[in-house]
């Protein structure tokens, strides 16, 4: 059996460690440095577990020592220095980890190791990349690129409106990073949380999308002129949270208060999470949108990919860790059944625009309940 390490096991990284487990071709050790979050997977057949502080290259080095494949689930604070010495280890890595380093700069350590990376394996990034760099595939023109994305409970409790479906600190990351996108071909800077957009979605109602930084490698690889990312929220998400960023919540300096020197973000974090916490038996969904305009045949054509996914109700898995994590899945797959070999660092754009990856990940997809479609307009 081949040997598979996953490094994390927090919301995403156990599930994708059960899934592993459960295909029955692998021996899959999670590793995590919270003996709780490693207890929950206690019992699980050909699944075991080990405490590791995943922030030390050592570390990582020592629990990809036996794989054959590496996963990546840390948070994104370490995830840049998790895969740098994943690859140092000479193992192929699938990875999901969002950490605001650009991963192509590890593309020379990942072909001198002699192993690929598929970097960003998630919904978006991740599928949503993979949709844009087939559509640019195969339209002769694309002029612009337009991603949505968004994880909400069906269920609104005012304030807030939202929960917790994958790393809390990585959520605060996308109210607090500046987005970067394209425009008319010039990477350009704004803030996040910018430019509040309405959408109109079938079952939920209306959204209302911002910027985020989530475009990752696709401003260099891109070829469209205009390429943006938003993420989505129920209205009024995206105000609340810029009044609580522009009033210093969310800064990380530290500041004196009652004779303690606290850190705004780190108690705005622990309070936030906590009201955001996800009863168990609620119901949330995901949805991932990527709209593709340019021409094909002379003909202005629209491509769009559509995702809808909602917790599972026989196993209880969130739609976010379902999209975010089943990606990442088949990819370590393909790593695992030597399906994918070429050394380098790989975003998930370079696969879409290979067939038979794009056909086996709507594929793997479907088979595990998650639905993926492309349509296709003419004169849009």
């Amino acid at each position: 059996m081949k040997k598979i390490a996953v490094l994390g096991a927090g919301l995403v990284g156990s599930l994708m460690a059960r899934e592993l487990a459960a295909d029955g071709r692998f021996e899959v050790t999670a590793f995590d440095r919270d003996a709780e979050a490693l207890g929950a997977l206690a019992r699980t057949p050909r699944l075991s577990t080990r405490r590791a502080d995943l922030a030390s290259s050592a570390e990582v080095a020592r629990a990809a020592a036996d794989a054959d494949v590496v996963v990546g689930a840390v948070p994104g604070s370490i995830g840049h220095t998790a895969l740098k010495a994943a690859l140092g280890s000479k193992k192929p890595v699938a990875d999901i980890a969002f950490f605001p380093e650009d991963p192509l700069v590890l593309d020379a350590l990942a072909k001198e190791a002699g192993v690929p990376a598929l970097v960003d394996c998630g919904v978006s990034p991740g599928l949503s990349n993979m949709a844009a760099g087939r559509a640019e595939s195969l339209l002769d023109e694309t002029n612009a690129i337009r991603i949505y994305v968004g994880g909400l409970p069906f269920r609104r409790v005012k304030p807030f409106e939202y929960r917790v479906v994958f790393s809390g600190t990585d959520v605060i990351e996308e109210y607090t990073r500046p987005a970067r996108i394209r425009e008319h071909g010039r990477t350009v800077v704004k803030p996040a949380l910018s430019e509040p957009e309405e959408i109109d979605v079938p079952v939920v109602g209306t959204l209302e999308g911002f910027n985020t930084d989530g475009l990752r490698t696709l401003l260099a690889t891109a070829k469209a002129p205009n390429v943006s990312e938003k993420t989505l929220r129920y209205p009024g998400h995206a105000a609340l949270m810029r009044a609580f960023r522009d009033a210093g919540f969310f800064s990380q300096e530290p500041v004196e208060a009652a004779g303690v020197r606290v850190v705004p973000r780190a108690l705005t974090e622990m309070l936030l999470f906590s009201a955001w916490k996800r009863p168990e038996e609620e119901e949330e969904f995901t949805l991932l949108r990527v709209v593709c305009d340019g021409t094909k045949g002379g003909r202005r054509t629209r491509l769009t990919y559509d995702l809808f996914d909602r917790t599972d109700p026989a196993t209880g898995a969130t739609s976010m860790a379902r999209t975010t994590g089943f990606p990442c899945v088949i990819a370590a797959g393909w790593l695992a059944e030597g399906r994918f070999a070429e050394p380098g660092v790989f975003p998930p754009e370079r696969l879409g625009v290979r067939p038979a990856l794009w056909d086996a990940m709507v594929t793997g997809l479907a088979a595990r309940g998650v639905a993926f479609t492309e349509s296709v307009s003419e004169g849009a």
